[in-house]
């Protein structure tokens, strides 16, 4: 994976989830509520969440082939989408399942001083996960607030951690306050509401990062920063008389493919021609790095044509 903030905020999240589900499956054995179930397979599912983001990210830098020759960059979002559905059906629908059967048929919490220290424990832990994701996204964020960071990430890894990280701290205060509820007030049925609530919040995070995940499959064009460093860099060569279309769309996260039409000065010879299809090139892959295969078509000039591109496509 290219991006190593990514990966470190992958593998902390990994090493805390595992660490939390094996101690919720012990308090649940000690308490047998029903929150606590629903938290240790909620930690379940997302360590394995976090596993498969590493294997799309191992997938993704396979080899070009002849059946694939732009790559393999679309593993990561194709398995961050398997992330979300894992999210929904794993975490979500079972919590939904354990807290109506709770509501409906509650039933005494034992030795609840084992929950809440392992809750208590979870959140520490869940804290770090969180707090290091926090860190490498704001190494690459920017100015974007962070509901645009995640909607307008190319990187799918970062989004991910993040809204899992963000769901499991309030599922854990979620299950720590309906416990102490149902403790104090001797009323079993609010251990079924906390885990209803859990339910509900996972699959509201899943449907979120299912919608977004699915837009960078389909393919999402380059931000309109980087757009605008494209066509600066499109313009700034020499014999370039206009752009006429550019089309971009991110075949993987860290590569982008470009297509443009431009016109040239028409005296320009072949050879010429061909210098300044290289010069553009040049600059653009120095603007944009990720910019990597790229096509450029000469072309003519057109007002007509050049408005009819303009606003196609590329811009979010």
């Amino acid at each position: 994976m290219a991006a190593s903030g990514g990966t470190k905020a992958i593998l902390a999240a990994f090493f805390a989830n595992l660490g939390i589900a094996i101690a919720k499956f012990v308090a649940f054995a000690f308490t047998g509520a029903s929150s606590m179930l629903a938290e240790a397979i909620h930690s379940c599912a997302d360590t394995g969440n976090q596993a498969l983001l590493l294997l799309g990210g191992r997938l993704a830098r396979k080899e070009a082939t002849t059946t694939h020759p732009f790559g393999y960059g679309r593993e990561r979002y194709f398995w961050s989408f398997v992330v979300a559905l894992v999210l929904f059906t794993v975490g979500s629908m079972f919590a939904l399942y354990e807290g109506i059967e709770k509501i409906r048929h509650p039933h005494e919490i034992d030795a609840p001083i084992w929950a809440f220290a392992v809750l208590s424990f979870g959140i520490v832990l869940e804290g770090f996960s969180f707090r290091t994701a926090i860190v490498e996204s704001n190494r690459v964020r920017g100015d974007l607030s962070w509901t645009r960071f995640i909607r307008r990430s190319r990187t799918p890894e970062l989004p991910v951690v993040l809204l899992e990280d963000l769901g499991a701290m309030i599922g854990l205060v979620l299950a720590l306050g309906a416990l102490a509820i149902a403790v104090a007030f001797d009323s079993p049925v609010w251990d079924g509401i906390g885990t209803l609530s859990i339910g509900v919040l996972l699959g509201l995070i899943a449907v979120v990062l299912a919608i977004e995940m699915k837009s960078l499959l389909i393919g999402e064009g380059a931000t309109a920063k980087t757009r605008a460093k494209i066509v600066s860099a499109v313009e700034s060569v020499d014999g370039v008389e206009g752009i006429v279309h550019i089309r971009t769309q991110h075949i993987g996260p860290d590569e982008l493919l470009v297509g443009a039409k431009v016109a040239f000065d028409p005296s320009y010879t072949t050879r010429q021609l061909t210098d300044a299809i290289n010069e553009i090139e040049a600059r653009v892959r120095g603007d944009v790095p990720e910019a990597r295969p790229m096509y450029i078509e000469p072309d003519i000039y057109r007002l007509d044509a050049s408005e009819a591109g303009e606003g196609a496509g590329d811009a979010q």
